[in-house]
């Protein structure tokens, strides 16, 4: 490692612990925090969906949904973001284009929405998860 570099792993390191901690000390907030961010990302899903698939009818944009609060692999606070929608995976990923007959006459391809909205959506994140985190320390989390 260079004179000018450095090294951060320390400070990550520290950002998970207070994470973990928050999370055992104060799980209401952390519910709280998720569950906002979930509606977030959910809205912005919504949207990006709207601009991204033309086609109004069914169920699709209904379908969008925040799911509960849940620990994913028994230990670390999840909530997602999901289609209930019975298209919501063809619109996803794409699917083969048939005709009655079952003569296939093309792919259509995926358009991504959820992936899109996930992309899109990880700066502003990150960026909640620092608030986060200063919010908790000026509770006097320590």
């Amino acid at each position: 490692m260079r004179d000018d570099d450095f090294d951060l792993s320390e400070l990550d390191d520290f950002t998970e612990q207070l994470l973990e901690l928050a999370e055992k000390r104060m799980p209401k907030e952390t519910r709280k925090f998720l569950q906002i961010e979930g509606n977030k990302l959910r809205k912005l899903t919504l949207a990006k969906g709207k601009q991204l698939v033309k086609r109004r009818s069914g169920d699709y944009f209904k379908g969008i949904k925040r799911g509960k609060f849940y620990k994913f692999e028994g230990d670390t606070a999840s909530i997602r973001v999901y289609g209930s929608s019975p298209v919501s995976h063809l619109i996803e990923y794409g699917h083969r284009q048939v005709t009655k007959d079952g003569k296939e006459i093309g792919f259509v391809k995926g358009r991504k929405v959820f992936e899109k909205s996930r992309m899109q959506f990880e700066g502003q994140y990150h960026r909640d998860c620092e608030d986060f985190v200063d919010e908790l320390l000026e509770k006097g989390l320590k």
